[in-house]
């Protein structure tokens, strides 16, 4: 590694933390004002400690993912990258369902029967965040780098070298593995995105619809985004916009599950 080189990692490394930093002041503030002025509703006060819990172990785990590049490597194991970013998005799904919360206040049980869209809405959303994990994991392992062509990898269905060995260096340290798993995933979200679409045009759906359509229309361009990224051999502009959009689909999925909570349809 070049002087340079080192000079560009430590300046986003530093940024990183130093963001990090600002981003707990930020939400610890407000918190100990509205809480020391009672005006924080008490229904949200523990969330509120929960997540800036969470904000505190997930600089705890940066830290150890950064040692893992201290040692033997000059890049963080896959495995850890993949943690850090999981807590990062844990929390970054917490602060839109306690905003949501905040926003529209308790709810107010009116009407009878629940939504159909409830476990559906909840397990979408739980397979987005698995998704951005095994990105996490090709990201970690270089993976968008070889087998850079589609439908195919390699020119086959399932790449040569997709077992090594074991399980754990398969699924965290196999580069033609994670991104094979990772392009798997990103059919079945494509279909169940589809399906969703699809289901949206009942009429009990109606109140659901508008967040369903953008999700299967965010599905498709992601998709999209995911094969130039990786037909272009991972330009940086094209990586940034496929992860903003990965959270993106991430934000509106867990807004979906929590609307889907406050539907109650009327047998």
């Amino acid at each position: 590694m070049s002087l340079a080189q080192f000079k560009s990692i430590f300046w986003w490394e530093w940024g990183h933390r130093f963001l990090g930093r600002l981003l707990g002041v930020v939400f610890l503030a407000p918190f100990l004002i509205l809480l020391a002025l009672k005006r924080l509703p008490r229904r949200l006060i523990w969330r509120c400690v929960q997540l800036f819990a969470l904000g505190a172990l997930q600089g705890a785990v940066g830290w150890w993912m950064v040692q893992s590049g201290l040692e033997a490597r000059t890049s963080v194991a896959p495995e850890r990258l993949a943690a850090h970013l999981s807590l990062a998005l844990l929390l970054f799904v917490g602060l839109i369902w306690t905003a949501l919360e905040a926003w529209f206040g308790q709810r107010r049980l009116a009407g009878q029967g629940r939504s159909g869209w409830i476990w559906p809405s909840a397990v979408f959303a739980a397979a987005v965040y698995v998704q951005c994990l095994l990105g996490a994991l090709v990201a970690g392992n270089h993976a968008g780098l070889v087998d850079a062509d589609w439908p195919l990898m390699g020119g086959r269905l399932i790449p040569s070298d997709y077992w090594r060995g074991s399980l754990w260096a398969t699924v965290a340290h196999g580069t033609a593995a994670v991104q094979f798993n990772h392009r798997l995933w990103a059919y079945a979200l494509l279909i169940a995105g589809a399906c969703m679409v699809a289901a949206s045009l009942r009429h009990r759906s109606r109140p659901l619809r508008p967040l369903i359509w953008l999700i299967g229309a965010l599905l498709a361009a992601q998709v999209a985004l995911g094969v130039a990224t990786l037909l272009l051999t991972v330009p940086f502009p094209l990586a940034m916009l496929h992860q903003f959009t990965a959270v993106s689909i991430l934000a509106f999925a867990t807004a979906l599950a929590w609307r889907a909570r406050r539907i109650l349809e009327v047998l």
